[in-house]
């Protein structure tokens, strides 16, 4: 989705206007994709602007930049701090919120322990994803030709912008074939992830969705979908799912800080279900949205309040 940003940008501990907000040509992290970051969103709420899990999301960031041998120069709490700063500077109700930390500008190479760690932390508007309509009639998807990282080539637990050249791989693969979105195999051919979404499948009232032995980033909104769909008294088992699952599951959907709980209307030209979004999808969108938007309570003390 294209934007156009405007506003202020928070790195390295300042303030500087968004089309200041530059990097040298030399940075580490434009050569070797030395960078780790994160998508969380700040909602708006008639309690006021809301940060869903912040801590959670902060904590992943951090992770992240430890697997990656990044010394950050901030902690956890700090870095949540500079979030909540970063609305309330550009005045935003709600936001998408986008925290870098990158090998910066000290040396040209493999080799990224001569260059400073810097970080930035950048929000801007960004509506639903993949289209305000397909949280209730679904999307069209393919089965990617192209595959997640091996076990031992890249870790997927880490948030990294490396991992992201094979996840536009897939979302371009999907494009072109004029899909909406491309759902990604590991490397054994069991399904892992969509190209920026976790996935679930719902058979016989039970919901399946990949470990995190299957090349998946352990989501967020993945994680709180569980939390809910136990909540709800669904059973919710973390299996290795073959392909074929997509084929003949009653209802297919993705979840996501971006795409927030989104369902498949096909796979690879088979329709799934009905064909439009199903009752669990739709029990799990509501129990998701009424966190978010404060319209039930926060038991699991997911929300930060930007005012607060």
């Amino acid at each position: 989705m294209a934007f156009s940003g405007t506003g202020r940008i928070w790195m390295n501990g300042s303030f500087v206007e968004w089309a200041d907000a530059k990097v040298h040509i030399a940075t580490h992290a434009l050569h070797y994709g030395s960078a780790v970051f994160e998508g969380a969103r700040c909602y708006d709420t008639p309690k006021g602007s809301a940060c869903f899990r912040l801590d959670a999301h902060m904590r992943r960031l951090t992770e992240s930049a430890r697997i990656y041998r990044m010394e950050l120069a901030y902690s956890q709490a700090q870095l949540e701090t500079a979030v909540l700063d970063t609305i309330r500077a550009n005045g935003m109700k709600a936001c998408y919120i986008r925290p870098l930390a990158y090998r910066g500008y000290g040396a040209l190479g493999v080799n990224p322990f001569p260059c400073p760690v810097d970080v930035a932390i950048l929000v801007w508007e960004w509506g639903t994803y993949l289209g305000e309509e397909a949280l209730e009639r679904g999307v069209d998807v393919q089965v990617s030709s192209w595959s997640r990282m091996a076990p031992d080539s890249f870790p997927s637990l880490a948030k990294t912008s490396a991992n992201y050249a094979n996840a536009a791989l897939i979302k371009m693969d999907a494009i072109v074939n004029g899909y909406a979105e491309g759902v990604a195999l590991d490397s054994f051919g069991y399904i892992s992830e969509g190209s920026g979404e976790n996935i679930f499948v719902v058979r016989d009232n039970v919901i399946y969705t990949p470990p995190v032995a299957a090349s998946i980033l352990p989501g967020i909104t993945r994680d709180s979908v569980i939390t809910l769909a136990r909540g709800l008294g669904y059973c919710v088992r973390e299996e290795m799912l073959p392909r074929e699952m997509l084929y003949v599951a009653d209802e297919v959907f993705f979840v996501g800080t971006a795409v927030e709980i989104t369902p498949v209307r096909s796979v690879d030209r088979i329709v799934v279900g009905a064909g439009h979004r199903g009752p669990v999808t739709k029990a799990l969108q509501e129990a998701y949205f009424g966190v978010i938007n404060g319209s039930a309570p926060d038991t699991h003390r997911w929300i930060t309040y930007v005012g607060a």
